[in-house]
């Protein structure tokens, strides 16, 4: 009977001491693997920030276009309720002005 209660305490120490710090490794190093950053995502961020710059671009060339046929464009998409109107796409630019 002493002879299992040492051995249960023997296969019980090692576990804790061996077993449960490398399980608790295995999975740390997994989450730190799983959580970089590849070479097929960072090419995803460089495309999507390229095409949100041409976008950007062709938004600008597009406002300068409507600003050059009607001058007040920008007014007449403006909502006209309300002395504060809600901050939206279309008055973001007045809002701004506004604010400096």
């Amino acid at each position: 009977m002493p002879e299992e209660i040492v051995a249960v305490a023997i296969i019980g120490t090692l576990t804790l001491f061996i077993g449960l710090p490398w399980l608790i490794f295995h999975y740390v190093t997994k989450w730190k693997t799983s959580a970089t950053i590849t070479n097929e995502d960072e090419q995803l961020l460089d495309e999507l920030h390229t095409m949100a710059r041409r976008l950007d671009d062709r938004m600008e060339t597009i406002e300068r276009i409507m600003a050059a046929d009607n001058p007040n464009w920008r007014q007449a998409a403006l909502p006209t309720s309300g002395s504060d109107p809600k901050p939206t796409l279309e008055n973001f630019d007045n809002l701004l002005k506004e604010r400096r």
